[in-house]
C-alpha cells in the first residue's frame, strides 16, 4: 500500500501522491469521457491514493459532480479537497468573490455535488484583493465549527497573506505550482510553511505534462488547453527547455525509472510534509506517477540533479501576465 504524509501540524494524513483531477472535465482540452474518468479515479484509491483535488470553477461544476460520483462508495476512506473563491455566472467564471457571505453560500452547493458531510479541504483558490484575508479566515473558522469543513488552505499565496491567515484559523496546506520546472517556491514560501506548520501541496508537479518528455518543438495544443497561451509552451522555448528533460531522462535510465518518476520523487525529498498532485486521465500514467512513492534518491542523487539543474536557464514565463498577477498576493 501507498505511504501516508501529514500535512504540517494540521493532524490531516493523505496518500504520499496525491490525484489532481482538473484536466479530466477543465483547462487541457475537451473535458473527457465521464464514465472512464470515473474508472481511473476509482483505480487510483484501489491502488492507495487517498487525496483527490478539485475545485468549483474546473467546468464548472462538473469536475466536483465527477468526483463526487467516483468516491461516492469510499467518501469516508479519502480525502477531497476543493476550493472557492469565484463568481461564476451562466457557467462562466466571472471574476474573484471571497466575499463571507459567498462562501457560506458556495460551500453548501459543493458539499452537495461532492455527496459529502463536510469538506475535508477546503482552499480560497486565489487571493481576492478586495477581501481582508481575516475575513476568509474568520469565515472558515466558522464553517469548521458548524462541521462544514474539517480544513481550509490558502492556493497561489504570498506569506504575508498567508501569516495573516494562519493568525486566524490555523492553515492545513498552501496549494501552489512547484517543480524542477518552477522553484520559485523554496525562496520564501518552503521556509514560511516550515516554521509555522503548514503542509504543501504542489500542483504541476510534471511542469503541466513538459516533466514526462512527452511534448517537443512540434507539439500543439488546442485552444481549450491551457498551454496554447502559456509562454513556456511556445516552441522556442519547449526546445530551449529539453536540456531539462535530457537530464530527468539521464538520471531515470541510471535508476530504472521514467523521466516523470524522478521528477516525482524529486519534490517528495525536499519536505517530508509536500505532497504532490499531478492529474492525469490515463491509467498506465496514473500508475507510473505512484511508482515514484516507492523509488528512493540518494543524497548523491539529489546533489546531482540539483547541481545540473541549477547550470540550465530555463526559457519563457509560467503564466501569462494576466494570470500571474493573480498569485502571490
Amino acid at each position: 500500500m501507498m505511504q501516508k504524509r501529514k500535512l504540517g501540524k494540521s493532524g490531516l494524513e493523505v496518500s504520499t501522491i496525491g490525484l489532481g483531477c482538473m484536466g479530466m472535465s477543465y483547462g487541457f482540452g475537451p473535458a473527457s469521457d465521464k464514465q472512464e474518468m470515473i474508472s481511473v479515479i476509482r483505480d487510483a484509491v484501489e491502488r492507495g491514493v487517498t487525496f483527490f483535488d478539485t475545485a468549483e470553477v474546473y467546468g464548472p461544476y462538473m469536475n466536483e459532480e465527477l468526483v463526487g460520483e467516483a468516491l461516492l462508495p469510499f467518501k469516508d476512506k479519502v480525502v477531497i479537497a476543493t476550493k472557492f473563491g469565484f463568481n461564476i455566472q451562466d457557467g462562466k467564471q466571472t471574476g474573484m468573490n471571497s466575499r463571507p457571505e459567498h462562501i457560506k453560500k458556495v460551500v453548501e452547493d459543493s458539499l452537495k455535488r461532492l455527496k459529502v458531510e463536510a469538506i475535508d479541504l477546503y482552499y480560497q483558490h486565489r487571493v481576492d484583493p478586495d477581501v481582508p484575508i481575516e475575513g476568509v479566515a474568520g469565515a472558515m473558522k466558522e464553517l469548521i465549527q458548524e462541521g462544514k469543513v474539517k480544513h481550509w488552505g490558502l492556493s497561489e499565496a504570498g506569506v504575508k497573506t498567508i501569516r495573516r491567515a494562519h493568525a486566524v484559523q490555523p492553515l492545513a496546506a498552501v496549494q501552489s505550482e512547484y517543480s524542477l520546472w518552477w522553484r520559485r517556491p523554496e525562496e520564501e514560501l518552503l521556509p514560511t510553511l516550515e516554521e509555522l506548520g503548514i503542509g504543501f501541496v504542489p500542483f504541476s508537479p510534471l511542469g503541466k505534462g513538459y516533466l514526462t518528455g512527452s511534448y517537443n518543438a512540434n507539439a500543439t495544443f488546442d485552444n481549450g488547453d491551457i498551454r496554447s497561451i502559456l509562454p513556456r509552451f511556445t516552441p522556442e522555448a519547449l526546445e530551449a527547455n529539453q536540456v531539462m528533460v535530457d537530464l530527468l531522462k539521464e538520471v531515470a535510465e541510471q535508476k530504472k525509472a521514467t523521466p516523470a518518476q524522478i521528477a516525482l520523487a524529486w519534490l517528495l525529498a525536499q519536505k517530508p510534509w509536500i505532497v504532490p498532485i499531478p492529474g492525469t486521465r490515463k491509467l498506465n500514467r496514473l500508475e507510473e506517477n505512484l511508482g515514484a512513492a516507492n523509488l528512493e534518491l540518494t543524497l548523491e542523487d539529489l546533489h546531482n540533479i540539483n547541481s545540473a539543474a541549477s547550470k540550465i536557464t530555463l526559457m519563457g514565463a509560467r503564466y501569462t501576465e494576466e494570470l500571474e498577477k493573480r498569485t502571490g498576493l
